[in-house]
């Protein structure tokens, strides 16, 4: 059952100016709800092995390239002001895009929603970022995708968008809760001591 399968590989895409909250954050919510990494195997993936400077200077050595992560069944695209430089990103976009066909959940915080835009994986579907965010991905979806303003996430199958910065935890908290029920995520959360706000 599910406890016998192996643990799911959480792949973390960070890239120059990550906003630090948005992919700690899930991190830590999937490291907090990995039941001691039996369930879940988190690790950070960038474009390149050099270190990675978040907003603050915050500096991350990525455990892993794109050319040669362990294949992913979950993946988290951040947001943050470099999203804008990765969103124009062919390398980027075209990884996430094929990768998308394999992954189990692929799970976009904030302005990380600019990237699976022009990815072109939000055609028709519900999605959502950073409110300071929703003109510019108004600006690049198409007129079959509804932007929903006022949630926390929003859930189209295999593709989950959240809202900014902390929604991003909450949304995790909601992938656990899908995978492995809601008294995982409820103990997941307070192992975190984290209030979570769901929809």
């Amino acid at each position: 059952m599910e406890q016998s399968r192996q643990a799911r590989n959480v792949a973390i895409f960070i890239y120059e100016n990550v906003e630090p909250l948005d992919f700690v954050g899930p991190f830590e919510v999937f490291i907090s709800g990995s039941n001691r990494g039996k369930d879940f195997k988190v690790y950070t993936v960038a474009e390149n092995d050099c270190p990675v400077k978040a907003l603050g200077d915050l500096s991350i050595i990525p455990a892993y390239t794109i050319a040669a992560c362990p294949k992913p069944d979950i993946l988290v695209v951040p947001g943050g002001w470099g999203s804008r430089k990765e969103m124009l990103n062919e390398t980027i976009t075209t990884w996430i895009r094929e990768i998308s066909n394999d992954v189990e959940i692929l799970l976009s915080v904030c302005t990380g929603a600019l990237i699976l835009a022009n990815a072109n994986l939000l055609d028709g579907l519900k999605v959502t970022t950073n409110r300071s965010a929703i003109h510019e991905l108004r600006s690049i979806v198409s007129d079959a995708t509804e932007i929903l303003e006022e949630v926390r996430y929003v859930d189209n199958g295999k593709i989950i968008l959240s809202a900014g910065v902390s929604a991003g935890m909450d949304a995790s908290l909601y992938v656990i809760e899908k995978l492995l029920g809601e008294n995982r995520a409820a103990n997941s959360a307070n192992i975190m001591e984290y209030d979570w706000r769901r929809k």
